[in-house]
């Protein structure tokens, strides 16, 4: 029979309790939301809201056709100046989505003959771009740049160190100061991205490069989404004007793929310049992140220390994440699951994202409810 395989596939994420499935909500959800990642509370911002709502009614529902046919309007080419001024470099290229931003950089900036070093915690799409991208891959211990310093020791040539600033999982920071100089003693590039910095960390939400003294460097690129702190969707490769303009000549998921919607893009640029405006959202966001974390491990739940807005406390097994994610939200608190093989450690854990717009009643309402039903 055609496709059989997926049946036994299934069977055995049922008896593995791995079983995902789509759970569609309503506008007006009654549910306390700590499962998004809308970090700075902006998705539902009125002038958010507006600049989506604007955008769609001056520039139509979809850009129409790839970037380099009919698919870049003057707001994209006004979003990449703005982005790339915030976050403090050359230029910026947006693209349909932060995975496609990954899959760009990565598999453009590792050409066939060059060593691609990767942190084993990576998130998924730049493991992909790794996959894609014609040069060796390596991957290494998770944030350990006495380990990328060997990889790239036993390479001669071109070579990249690729890894995300704040890892999705625990929200641990990468030791971007540390990855650089190792890059930098073998004339590697870093490609790091930002999904989870940008917005909450460095001045103003200017994104964790910006923190570690690297933006605008020659010899990092930074990836990024829209669709975290600044509240729409989309994804951004931000660096030197030659890294850019190489990847509009050569990076496929820029070339072939239908640009960003305009409301999209008109939604970003608010955000951004609603953040540029109120830089302490950023500041909010971590505020929010470090008191979940305090107040859940006094309550006795083994939760990991956030250095910027995601919060992960771990449960005994894919079948008790489940279970207490379940019953969390009818207890009225929407919380992320993360089981395997979306965890690297093959640790299940509830995964927490701050905002800045909780209030100090809501986050006690939110740990009081995650430690009345944990298993």
């Amino acid at each position: 029979m055609a496709f059989g395989w997926i049946d036994e596939q299934a069977e055995a994420r049922r008896r593995a309790g791995l079983v995902r499935t789509l759970r569609p909500r309503p506008a007006d959800s009654p549910l306390l939301d700590l499962a998004s990642n809308d970090y700075l509370g902006l998705a539902h911002h009125p002038e958010v809201v507006e600049g989506a709502a604007g955008a769609a009614r001056t520039w139509g529902g979809g850009s129409t056709g790839s970037r380099l046919v009919t698919g870049t309007t003057e707001l994209h080419t006004a979003l990449e100046r703005e982005l790339a001024d915030f976050c403090g470099v050359e230029a910026a290229l947006v693209f349909s989505s932060g995975y496609a931003a990954n899959l760009a950089a990565v598999t453009v900036l590792g050409p066939h003959g060059s060593l691609i070093v990767s942190d084993a915690g990576n998130h998924a799409s730049l493991i992909d771009g790794c996959r894609l991208a014609r040069g060796t891959t390596q991957v290494v211990g998770h944030a350990d740049p006495e380990a990328v310093h060997k990889a790239l020791g036993t390479h001669e040539g071109d070579a990249i160190v690729v890894s995300d600033t704040v890892f999705s999982v625990d929200g641990d920071a990468a030791p971007l100061a540390a990855l650089a100089e190792a890059c930098r003693a073998h004339g590697a590039g870093l490609v790091v991205d930002d999904a989870h910095g940008l917005g909450v960390l460095g001045d103003g939400g200017r994104g964790a490069p910006h923190a570690a003294g690297l933006a605008g460097a020659e010899d990092v690129v930074v990836t990024a989404t829209l669709s975290k702190s600044l509240g729409s969707q989309g994804g951004v490769v931000l660096g030197p004007a030659r890294v850019i303009d190489h990847l509009v000549n050569a990076a496929r998921t820029f070339i072939f793929d239908t640009g960003l919607a305009p409301a999209a893009a008109g939604a970003a640029l608010a955000a951004l310049r609603l953040l540029r405006r109120e830089p302490a959202r950023a500041e909010r966001a971590r505020a929010v992140a470090a008191e979940l974390h305090a107040r859940l491990t006094a309550a006795g739940l083994e939760a990991v220390r956030p250095d910027a807005a995601v919060v992960s406390v771990r449960a005994p097994s894919p079948e008790q994440a489940v279970r207490w994610a379940a019953d969390c939200r009818t207890a009225g608190l929407a919380v992320g699951c993360f089981r395997p093989p979306s965890v690297p450690d093959g640790i299940s854990r509830l995964r927490l994202t701050a905002r800045a717009d909780l209030s100090g009643a809501e986050i006690e309402r939110a740990v009081r409810v995650i430690g009345e039903t944990r298993p």
